[in-house]
């Protein structure tokens, strides 16, 4: 199945680019890059030196951008879980 904005919380986000938007530690704002590693707490992105930020989700608000014009903005205490506990979580709603 395809990543769209509707489904993103059903998809693991290892390897999607992301960019925070908000975030309260104010160092974090701005940081972008690839997703490639996910824990149920952060996301681990890096940037194009290959530098990892480990950037909690929680309280955070990031644009993931999916394919080559789209990108979805998500409230960070959606992405909390293990993609299978999003999965279960978000069919229950």
């Amino acid at each position: 199945m395809r990543r769209t904005p509707s489904n993103l919380l059903r998809h693991e986000l290892v390897g999607l680019d992301v960019r925070v938007i908000d975030h309260p530690s104010r160092s974090l704002i701005g940081a972008s890059g690839k997703v490639i590693y996910e824990t149920k707490k952060t996301l681990h992105v890096a940037d194009l030196s290959g530098k990892v930020r480990i950037i909690p989700k929680e309280h955070g608000k990031f644009l993931f951008k999916l394919g080559s014009k789209t990108t979805v903005r998500v409230n960070g205490s959606r992405l909390i879980g293990r993609p299978e506990e999003r999965l279960k979580r978000v069919r229950r709603n």
